[in-house]
């Protein structure tokens, strides 16, 4: 009798967490330079892993920016390929102040594993890892198997597009398979189906040469603080809507029917609002929350500085005051649209008495998954065999580029199958990932295995 995936995590449980944290470890945070090496570090961390799990190779490979690790077992040309995507590098730790815990000295406490990137994205990387062992050493494995783990995401992938191109033949797959998005709630299971798109910028107002003292200046010189927010107030009305002229042209309507699904999610407002902290939710005008996170665009300011900002008094009036901007896009938007469109309003409400130059930063479409998909399918009945209950597909209000972009170069469907949880605090002090998650998410991607090779 087979051992049972369950029976084999249980079995080499600890030898499991020591690799998990000899990743978690790893500082790869792709926003800073200085980390350089800690990216190399990972990526070669994650080829030794796959080489010893059953790979027939694995290699860290090239790009413009950071390099991708690529890995493959191919059993026969005539079945069914799968590409597992995931990242390794993850966001920055500050706050840390914030952390109860060290944000790269990852611990088990109270049933969660804490650190980040404990969830987003090493962690639920792990779990296809620790499925792909099984199923090669139990002699399961019933189709080809390609990793491709990048170490871009947090920064929008700039070099995954040119790679996938450049790799176009040895990335060829019939679906792919990610696990970097999450569910409605540990007893609500849910598929991301759709993801929004992202346009992001930053923009600068200066005045004059130097900072300049508030008593004798003020008043005669424009404060660039004081236009930024002047101009940041202008991009969106009192209903929540983004002002940029044309910015709602491509936006899809959703359907009644599509409506009438959304209003079926599970939702407590009251669970919601208490679990984030906050007095009332706000948005857009005539929508749900729901409806507001997954089907509508919004604008967001990221951050904001300028001037003094330390302990006590400093009467300056600064030279300069900086905000990095976003907005999340919905289908039909697109990035190359929507960038210059922020551009060119700016510089049109711009007054004259002060500099202004913004630039877009990086930007992602937004995708749309089919759920008659034979794959979406599998995945759909691994789910229901796992939690008990039938996954609802949900449209999410986050962006991962790369799945556009496997679409746009590859011509490839993702199946975005997440475990992760609101609570897991992904980019924010205390990421952690609930062990029930982590060990039920290895289980259901085992159980799609099984259900695709069904479908046969």
């Amino acid at each position: 009798m087979k051992e049972s995936i369950s029976e084999y995590v249980k079995r080499n449980e600890q030898e499991l967490f020591e690799l998990l944290f000899e990743l978690l470890r790893i500082p790869s945070i792709s926003a800073k330079s200085e980390h350089h090496d800690d990216m190399w570090r990972c990526a070669e961390t994650w080829k030794k892993f796959l080489l010893e799990a059953g790979a027939d190779k694995a290699e860290v490979m090239n790009t413009a920016g950071n390099p991708v690790v690529y890995a493959e077992k191919l059993l026969d040309p005539s079945l069914p390929t799968i590409m597992i995507y995931g990242h390794y590098d993850v966001m920055p730790a500050e706050p840390l102040e914030l952390w109860k815990t060290e944000p790269f000295s990852p611990q088990i406490s109270e049933g969660h594993l804490r650190g980040r990137g404990a969830d987003d994205d090493k962690g639920q990387s792990f779990m296809h890892y620790v499925a792909f062992r099984y199923l090669v050493e139990t002699n399961q494995l019933k189709c080809n198997i390609k990793f491709i783990l990048e170490g871009e995401e947090e920064i929008g992938s700039p070099s995954l597009e040119e790679f996938c191109a450049t790799h176009k033949e040895l990335l060829q797959c019939d679906n792919i398979l990610v696990s970097d998005t999450s569910m409605l709630s540990a007893d609500m299971p849910s598929i991301t189906t759709g993801l929004r798109g992202l346009a992001y910028w930053q923009i600068e107002v200066s005045s004059a040469v130097r900072d300049l003292h508030s008593g004798i200046f003020g008043g005669a010189v424009a404060n660039p603080i004081n236009e930024l927010c002047k101009l940041i107030a202008r991009l969106q009305d009192q209903d929540g809507r983004i002002t940029i002229p044309h910015f709602y042209d491509d936006v899809e309507e959703v359907s009644e029917e599509e409506k009438e699904l959304i209003r079926q999610i599970p939702f407590d407002e009251e669970t919601y609002k208490a679990n984030l902290g906050i007095k009332e939710t706000y948005g857009e005008t005539g929508y749900s929350t729901i409806e507001r996170t997954g089907i509508r665009p919004t604008f967001d300011v990221c951050g904001i500085w300028g001037g003094y900002t330390g302990e006590g008094a400093k009467t300056v009036l600064p030279a300069k005051a900086y905000a990095k901007l976003s907005t999340r896009l919905v289908p039909h938007q697109t990035y190359d649209k929507i960038a210059p469109m922020m551009v060119d309003y700016i510089k049109q409400i711009a007054p004259s008495y002060v500099n202004v130059d913004i630039k877009p930063l990086h930007g992602a479409e937004s995708y749309v998954c089919p759920i008659d998909l034979p794959a979406y399918k599998a995945a759909e009945t691994a789910y229901t065999r796992i939690f008990g209950k039938r996954p609802l597909p949900v449209r999410r209000g986050g962006s991962i580029g790369v799945i556009a972009i496997f679409e746009k170069v590859l011509g490839v469907k993702s199946i975005l199958m997440g475990f992760g949880l609101e609570s897991d605090a992904i980019h924010s002090p205390n990421e952690n990932y609930p062990l029930d998650m982590f060990f039920k998410g290895i289980q259901t991607i085992v159980a799609f295995y099984e259900e695709l090779n069904h479908q046969k």
